[in-house]
């Protein structure tokens, strides 16, 4: 029998030392790892108390994973979407995106997305909004949705 996955949504402050833990080890194994890609991946904006943590979860563990930023202008601000490597291709990274995009609701979205993911994005609303380039070794598109 396949195992249920469960869907979380948190603040900072709403999250248990051992989550936070699986979180953050989940973004470093494939942003910092995986990627071979070293840079801050503890930027500050976690505990930012206008940040949202969504994470799916299967067997105790999360297998996929984003942020919602509160950026100065009542503009929203999803970042740091990562899938395990083995829960991709189970629609995951879509479910994280349609119920952040549901608590975004009408504000305007940003995110800056590895090129590779663009049409991905462009699936959820986004748009392109200016040229490539590169970070971290990692090319990116900026990406927008108005609603």
């Amino acid at each position: 029998m396949p195992q249920t996955v469960a869907l979380h949504v948190a603040s900072f402050a709403e999250l248990d030392a051992r989550t936070l833990h699986d979180l953050l080890r989940l973004r470093i194994d494939v942003f910092v790892v995986e990627q071979a890609c070293p840079y801050p991946e503890l930027d500050g904006r976690d505990v930012e108390p206008g940040t949202r943590h969504l994470w799916l979860e299967s067997g105790g563990a999360p297998v996929a994973y984003l942020r919602i930023l509160a950026d100065p202008g009542d503009v929203a601000r999803i970042g740091r979407v990562v899938v395990a490597p083995t829960a991709r291709g189970a629609g995951h990274a879509g479910r994280l995106m349609t119920e952040a995009l549901r608590l975004v609701g009408d504000r305007p979205c940003v995110l800056e997305a590895q090129s590779y993911l663009a049409d991905f994005y462009a699936r959820h609303g986004f748009t392109v909004t200016g040229p490539e380039y590169v970070e971290d070794g990692i090319p990116h598109l900026p990406m927008r949705r108005d609603r």
